[in-house]
């Protein structure tokens, strides 16, 4: 008894197929039960009521029975293999009516829950035609999702019944992490690297490989100008460099429990990722080998070094489903499992809390050893809270209280990033929303003077 009520109500709730009456066939019986039991104050209608009653049911199970059956109805759902976090994505369910009779449909798919879209959606399909439903969606958390059912509802001609289906239509689709930092950068490169008013350093003079041969132009080093092909034009080349290629660049992905802290729009990892696809971006447009290391309390994913872009998929590919684990992070068993993969000079940088890293003192000495080979930056999401903390005015003790505790806590990590860079270890923080630019901007400054 309790499965047959339980499926009952999920027919009503769009989960199940069945028979369900419409909003008109309820008002219709209303209509005639009110209107019969008014008029019965005074006359005597129970048979009446019972005819009327048995008239209209017999009218509505003759409209159930010219309504399309469900075998007539056929529909496809297209949708892409992989979708970008927080971005609008079009779906398409394509709707076949092969009966002749024209239907008025209301449709919805059975998405995961943290995509969010505008359904149900309604429509007429004519006889034996077919219709497209378009419609936006866009996925909240990253990871890899089967979309399964879709379910739709039709009416009858006079609107009294609505038979519903379920069709199982099995999908696979991968939300990756929001890529538009990385398109930015391979649009414009130079209008991307600019950030608080400033360009990136120029290259030092004569440093690097020669790329080609161009015509002078104004601010151009008299030094670079190639005599011999100006001779040959008799008008003024300069020679151009490029910074060396095939340089390694190894980026770490702390996944630890201080990476889930929330920022305006979303958390330091999805931020730290977003950061290292358009540094390895960056690189591989560069035609330098890539590697990426994702941790936590262990090792979770490992890319060997690799060129040219196509890597960038393996990398999406490999950490596109990694996730915040609520356990500190082991930095010692990360660098000791990097002292065996990573062979050549590289340059590491590690994407992390700064003020938890500052607090692990024993992996000071296997950073040591690393910076001996490899140049290391840490980069980390700057506290906004602790800033306006700091910026409070003085108004009560309590407040006063939460300034000089947050002071303290700015003074100790200021003190401790100057200690450790004392050994080479660069470290910084930027915003959420220039964290990408400032850390591409910084590889590509290291490349320009040379010291990678």
């Amino acid at each position: 008894m309790i499965k047959y009520w339980k499926r009952l109500l999920a027919r009503f709730l769009f989960q199940d197929r069945g028979i369900v009456p419409t909003k008109k066939l309820i008002v219709l019986l209303s209509i005639i039960y009110v209107t019969f039991v008014m008029v019965g104050v005074f006359i005597q209608v129970s048979i009446m009521l019972f005819v009327f009653s048995l008239l209209a049911l017999f009218i509505s199970l003759i409209d159930l029975a010219y309504t399309p059956k469900r075998k007539e109805i056929h529909l496809n759902r297209i949708v892409p293999d992989e979708i970008e976090r927080g971005k609008l994505c079009t779906f398409q369910i394509q709707m076949i009516n092969n009966s002749n009779k024209a239907i008025h449909y209301t449709l919805k798919d059975g998405l995961p829950q943290n995509f969010r879209s505008s359904s149900p959606f309604q429509g007429t399909i004519k006889p034996m035609e077919t219709e497209i439903v378009l419609y936006d969606t866009s996925a909240q958390i990253r990871g890899n999702y089967t979309l399964n059912k879709v379910y739709v509802r039709y009416k009858s001609n006079l609107g009294l019944w609505e038979k519903q289906m379920v069709v199982d239509k099995s999908a696979s689709i991968r939300v990756i992490p929001d890529l538009s930092d990385s398109k930015r950068y391979l649009e414009n490169a130079q209008k991307f690297l600019l950030y608080d008013g400033e360009k990136i350093r120029k290259q030092i003079s004569g440093a690097g490989e020669f790329s080609k041969i161009r015509s002078y132009s104004l601010g151009d080093d008299p030094r670079k100008i190639n005599w011999r092909q100006t001779a040959k034009l008799r008008e003024i080349m300069t020679n151009e460099y490029e910074p060396e290629h095939g340089k390694y660049i190894t980026l770490l992905i702390d996944c630890g429990r201080m990476m889930g802290t929330e920022l305006t729009k979303s958390n330091r990892l999805e931020k730290s990722m977003e950061a290292a696809i358009t540094v390895a971006t960056a690189a591989l447009n560069n035609g330098d080998y890539v590697s990426i290391l994702a941790f936590s309390k262990d090792v979770k994913v490992y890319v060997p070094p690799g060129k040219g872009m196509a890597h960038l998929q393996t990398i999406l590919k490999s950490i596109y489903n990694i996730h915040v684990d609520q356990v500190e992070s082991n930095y010692a068993l990360m660098f000791q499992h990097l002292q065996m993969l990573q062979k050549k000079r590289s340059l590491l940088i590690l994407f992390s809390d700064v003020r938890t890293f500052l607090y692990e003192e024993s992996v000071l000495p296997y950073l040591v050893r690393l910076r001996k080979r490899h140049l290391f930056l840490l980069v980390g999401v700057e506290d906004l809270t602790l800033q306006k903390m700091i910026k409070r005015e003085l108004t009560i003790e309590k407040v006063a209280m939460i300034k000089s505790v947050a002071q303290q806590q700015f003074l100790f990590k200021r003190n401790q990033i100057a200690k450790w860079e004392k050994h080479g270890l660069q470290m910084m923080e930027a915003k959420e929303e220039r964290l990408a630019p400032v850390v591409v901007s910084h590889y590509i400054d290291l490349l320009n003077r040379g010291l990678l």
